[in-house]
């Protein structure tokens, strides 16, 4: 029988915290106290939910969290164990073994994450080649613009045949990711004790929270098969006198869509009328691009922001904005206010991997992965309204009428597969959109994926009755 002397049924339903969260802490605990002793068996996923009053989702999040985490390991048929404690610290995979969710772990499509198609040996050369060539003072002093600077090249380079206006070397500032490149923008535009921030309708959370971050209120901008909605944009601005519009032309997350050149255009006069920023999220762009970025529709205005997080690695921790003619040098000093500069362990590998005679074959290996990924949820959930794209990491699924976004992740958890829905992405006072997004989840292997799918279209085939409207 597990012990569990932090948690019980009753603190369980009284806390604020996700129970999953409660669960998996309350087990850690016991382990690193002894309690829960390496290759100890746990209880079955509905054993323990049973137990302690929650779903078998709850219970098979918390095992995935510390499977994932090293405390546990866990097998198909074998069920869920405590893991020998001494190798944990030095466990470099992140791979999350699938089984079944009456055995114990949970298949996650919350969030795109990239299989190891030759990236990671890329990496440890280049870490290797840079140790070896850095002077003891590169390991002792400040990184700074001085340090940035290859880098810097490196990425002008890639921009050369980019719609994104005319730029030169100077215009590009270096942040710590693509998120960290959101919080730089809007730390350096937005002014007054209550600016006002527009993001698409359903939109990357990290907008709303850079935003909330620098004290803004933020607004909802719906949108149409075109893009966002321009005549609600304008009537949008006129109302509330926003000082910057949070957007992704390119590719819209979640919803899988593109805004047309014709749209950009039109949402590019407005907010050059009204002296609107528009900041474009660039970072799931893995194909040509598909129109101008605002920046070369608006160069005093215009934002573009992108990262090798979803194309390479997150654990790259570097991200590249391309200021708007005039604005550079006030986004380098709110870099260097915040960080000094980025770390020369993330810029040199960054420039080591730019030249990379493999990197292309890396590239490739990429976009196949997703490819078949994406065929395969097309293939199974063809028949409901699905929107896609084969170079995109994730996919968005309209649920037919009946379903409720929130009902159905929680009916999808119970099942062991693990979604975001609309809700992830909407503001607190937007419309309801009933609609879930499935993320491809590089750490599985094609049948972990078809189980998934397969549970998924039985909820979506027969939903069960206490979630029907």
């Amino acid at each position: 029988m597990i012990v569990l002397d932090t948690i019980s049924p009753d603190t369980l339903h009284e806390a604020k915290a996700p129970k999953y969260r409660l669960v998996s802490d309350a087990l850690r605990t016991d382990i690193d106290r002894g309690v829960l002793m390496p290759g100890q068996q746990l209880p079955p996923v509905r054993d323990l939910a049973f137990q302690l009053g929650v779903t078998p989702g709850t219970i098979a999040r918390a095992y995935s969290v510390l499977t994932e985490a090293g405390y546990l390991t866990a097998g198909v048929g074998r069920g869920t164990f405590v893991a020998d404690q001494t190798t944990r610290s030095t466990k470099t995979s992140g791979f999350t073994p699938y089984v079944h969710p009456s055995d114990g772990a949970v298949v996650s499509l919350l969030s795109p994450r990239l299989p190891d198609v030759g990236q990671v040996a890329m990496m440890r050369e280049g870490m290797v080649t840079l140790a070896e060539q850095f002077s003891d003072e590169a390991f002792l002093r400040y990184p700074s613009q001085l340090t940035e600077a290859a880098t810097v090249s490196a990425y002008a380079g890639q921009l050369q045949n980019a719609p994104i206006g005319p730029f030169s070397e100077a215009d590009i500032v270096l942040s710590n990711g693509g998120q960290n490149g959101v919080v730089l923008i809007m730390q350096t535009v937005l002014t007054g004790a209550e600016p006002v921030v527009l993001v698409d309708e359903l939109a990357y959370s990290g907008f709303v929270r850079g935003a909330e971050l620098c004290r803004a209120k933020v607004v909802g901008v719906p949108w149409d098969a075109s893009g966002p909605d321009a005549v609600a944009f304008e009537a949008l601005v006129r109302e509330h006198g926003p000082q910057m519009f949070c957007t992704s032309a390119e590719i819209s997350n979640p919803l899988v869509r593109t805004t047309t050149s014709e749209r950009r255009a039109e949402i590019a006069r407005i907010a050059q009328y009204h002296g609107v920023h528009v900041l474009d999220d660039d970072c799931y762009r893995l194909r040509d691009h598909r129109g101008p970025s605002y920046r070369a529709l608006i160069p005093d205005l215009g934002w573009h922001v992108a990262s090798p997080s979803k194309s390479f690695s997150p654990a790259l921790r570097i991200g590249f904005i391309v200021a708007p003619l005039g604005w550079a040098e006030r986004l380098q000093r709110s870099a260097s206010f915040a960080s000094f500069a980025v770390s020369r362990f993330a810029t040199d590998l960054y420039a080591f991997l730019a030249g990379h005679p493999d990197m292309r074959a890396v590239r490739d290996r990429l976009l196949e992965w997703m490819r078949r990924d994406v065929q395969t949820i097309v293939n199974s959930l063809g028949k409901y309204h699905v929107a896609w794209d084969p170079q995109v990491p994730f996919v968005w699924l309209d649920l037919p009428e009946g379903w409720r976004a929130g009902e159905f992740c929680q009916a999808a958890e119970a099942a062991g597969v693990l979604l975001k829905s609309a809700e992830d992405f909407a503001l607190r006072d937007s419309r309801r959109v009933h609609g879930v997004r499935l993320a491809l989840n590089g750490m599985l292997e094609g049948d972990q994926l078809v189980g998934a799918l397969d549970a998924l279209r039985e909820l979506l085939d027969r939903p069960p009755q206490r979630i029907s409207v």
